[in-house]
């Protein structure tokens, strides 16, 4: 298990201390640009000095606004996802988000985004704070630099867990579930956390990047807690402090890139007055391999991961038994036809068990359907960029096994399908 936090403190409690104090980092950051400037103009009085650092600070690219829009429509066969996407589907899936950029100095840069997102009853659809920190370069050459930041910071795993939010910088509607799950992504999306980066040029041979980082994950909302404990519960989740890490490895004409991944999670459950469960613990320690091969016309990406689940102190027989590590594997290609269009074609695989792949030893023991087990998914898909700034987007899913379904959108797992298909369309456009 992991160590216990200095302090026991309430999620919101704890992200309104780390949101309290980036506004203090900011004003420092504002206070020492105007600083840096009186100093360097020294025959200026304060009062000019000031405006004159506010106007340059803002004409000079150093504060910069960007955002996106995002709506999506989901059809399935069988099966619901993003809402009721049976019958005449679902436009459940809206993604909004503004971010801004601010850079006092060459060393310090503050960033953060705005998030709304509706997708499913898990997701509520109110703004969020996606990331919010502070980042400061101790090091900067040019075949090395090395850096720390502070704040909530997304999760560095896999190659897209850090863009996932932005849909021009993902190749699909839905990245690939068995690596990248939609039903507990705010748990896997970012943490309040400290990290430390770096990045070596060896000449000849590329460059070796590595993300380090100490954090509490986000794990209050109702998608998380259904995955992790059956239902929702009387009583609540709460992280102790998490391990992360990645190191990335990249040759000179970046054509290929491989990453391994690691993160060290515990998360207790705290229970209510009137509660069937004791206050118990869940032990989740992934690992990533991740590896991908780009071409002029077309791109080869493969991630693998190893998911080692341990449940402790519950006081239920059904909890208390469940030590298993799960299994995920993907390979998917795309093929840009023309600077507009780009295709894509992936095979997904999803084990929650790797000692049960098909589920029948876990469905004999508990009633449930094996095929909630695993998920098989075959995509194809394509992308028509109108403009720079608009993106159409279409693919079809073929599935076998409901294992990535979330539990609040199908409630009744023996209602649920194991064979069915999905059709998405998205229109996206940034600013």
């Amino acid at each position: 298990m992991l160590m216990k936090p200095l302090m026991s403190l309430k999620s919101d409690k704890l992200h309104g201390k780390w949101l309290v104090f980036m506004l203090l980092v900011l004003a420092i950051c504002c206070a020492q640009a105007s600083y840096v400037h009186a100093e360097t103009n020294p025959g200026e009085g304060s009062k000019s000095s000031h405006a004159a650092s506010v106007h340059e600070l803002l004409g000079s690219g150093d504060l910069q606004f960007h955002g996106f829009v995002s709506q999506g429509f989901i059809y399935t066969s069988r099966n619901d996802v993003f809402g009721t996407s049976q019958d005449w589907g679902s436009f459940g899936l809206t993604e909004i988000g503004l971010n801004l950029l601010l850079k006092p100095t060459s060393r310090l840069q503050f960033s953060a985004q705005e998030l709304f997102r509706r997708a499913g009853e898990g997701s509520s659809g109110d703004p969020r704070i996606d990331f919010a920190f502070v980042d400061y370069r101790l090091l900067s050459r040019v075949a090395s630099q090395f850096g720390i930041r502070a704040g909530r910071i997304k999760n560095p795993f896999g190659f897209y867990n850090e863009t996932r939010d932005v849909p021009f910088t993902r190749p699909s509607i839905l990245l690939p579930q068995s690596i990248y799950f939609d039903r507990t992504r705010n748990v896997a999306l970012s943490a309040d956390s400290l990290q430390i980066y770096g990045e070596q040029i060896i000449t000849g041979m590329g460059s070796i990047s590595a993300q380090f980082g100490v954090g509490q994950p986000i794990v209050n909302d109702k998608d998380t807690e259904v995955s992790l404990l059956g239902m929702l519960r009387p009583g609540h989740l709460s992280p102790d402090m998490t391990l992360l890490g990645r190191l990335i490895y990249e040759t000179e004409d970046q054509a290929f890139r491989t990453a391994l991944s690691g993160i060290w999670m515990n998360i207790n459950y705290d229970r209510a007055a009137v509660d069937t469960l004791a206050s118990g613990s869940i032990d989740f320690n992934p690992l990533y391999l991740s590896v991908q091969y780009n071409a002029e016309r077309w791109s080869l990406t493969s991630e693998y991961a190893l998911r080692r689940f341990r449940y402790m102190g519950f006081s239920d027989p059904f909890l208390d038994s469940l030590d298993f590590s799960g299994e995920s594997i993907y390979l998917q290609g795309e093929y840009r036809l023309n600077a507009k269009w780009q295709a894509m074609a992936r095979y997904d695989l999803l084990y929650t068990d790797r000692n049960d792949r098909s589920g029948k030893r876990f469905s004999g023991r508990f009633a449930v359907p094996d095929y909630s087990r695993f998920a098989k998914d075959a995509t194809v898909g394509i992308s028509w960029n109108l403009t720079p700034e608009f993106m159409l987007r279409g693919e079809y899913h073929f599935i076998n096994g409901t294992a990535w379904l979330s539990p609040l959108d199908n409630p009744v797992s023996a209602s649920t399908r194991q064979y069915w298909s999905l059709y998405a369309l998205q229109v996206s456009y940034r600013f």
